[in-house]
């Protein structure tokens, strides 16, 4: 990892937003967090996977609010990245850690509830667009279907919590969760995409306070941005699902260790 961007630390609560060659999208979001006035109440954090798209320019980024940009430059994908971008959250003492994907796919009004939960003490914070006040658009029916009578049903039995939407990374998390050797998060067999439904797992599981808040997601009419391929990207989300209610990234559990 190569810190590219740091401005030092504002608030007590960061947002963290992956990102690889999202081009327009991600300006969009920034644009829309900007008017929201999300740098006001926390400072905004980029972890890009490696984007050859020149969508992350510094000098726009600082005029926009963003206070660091990093570079994930070891192997793996969204789990290495949020992995990163954690270790330098909690490493400047951040309280607590909102995320929210980079494609704009997500509205980002919500985030000052999400952040209020923390200070309230929730551990973690889901979006959930099938909740009602949840708004969803254009979401492939393929993908409804999965999340609806998959992904979820399959994490709410295994955790004990009610999910709803389970493959959201539109999510908050309290330091001292993320901190917890039961949960034992910088493990490098987080690397795809298994950190999101381990988490869904395993923090009911340890008692911690969970809460889902209804939110807006919006796919975009044609092309749908998403690095999950249509075969082997969702065979991989399935096969991460069933291993993870099956405990097998828990520590001292699995090949890994």
């Amino acid at each position: 990892m190569e810190t590219l961007l740091w401005q030092g630390k504002q608030h007590p609560f960061c947002i963290v937003i992956p990102v690889i060659n999202e081009g327009e999208r991600i300006k969009s979001l920034l644009k829309r967090m900007e008017a929201e006035q999300i740098s006001s109440i926390a400072d905004i954090i980029i972890i890009d996977g490696g984007s050859t798209d020149d969508s992350l320019k510094i000098e726009d980024l600082k005029q926009i609010g963003v206070r660091g940009l990093l570079l994930k430059k070891g192997p793996g994908k969204l789990s290495a990245q949020l992995r990163c971008a954690y270790a330098v959250a909690l490493d400047q003492g951040y309280e607590g850690i909102v995320t929210i994907d980079g494609n704009d796919k997500d509205d980002p009004e919500p985030i000052p509830r999400f952040i209020k939960a923390l200070e309230n003490g929730i551990d973690f914070v889901q979006a959930s667009r099938f909740l009602p006040g949840g708004v969803a658009v254009n979401t492939p029916k393929s993908r409804h279907f999965a999340i609806r009578y998959i992904h979820a049903p399959c994490l709410r039995l295994s955790s004990g919590f009610k999910w709803t939407d389970t493959t959201q990374g539109f999510r908050a998390y309290s330091r001292r969760m993320l901190l917890d050797p039961r949960i034992s998060l910088f493990r490098d067999v987080f690397s795809t995409y298994e950190l999101l439904a381990y988490l869904s797992y395993r923090a009911p599981k340890l008692g911690y306070a969970c809460r889902e808040l209804p939110t807006a997601r919006r796919y975009p009419i044609g092309e749908i941005p998403t690095k999950i391929s249509a075969i082997k990207g969702n065979f991989l989300v399935l096969k991460v699902l069933l291993q993870t209610c099956m405990g097998y990234y828990n520590p001292l559990q699995g090949k890994e260790l």
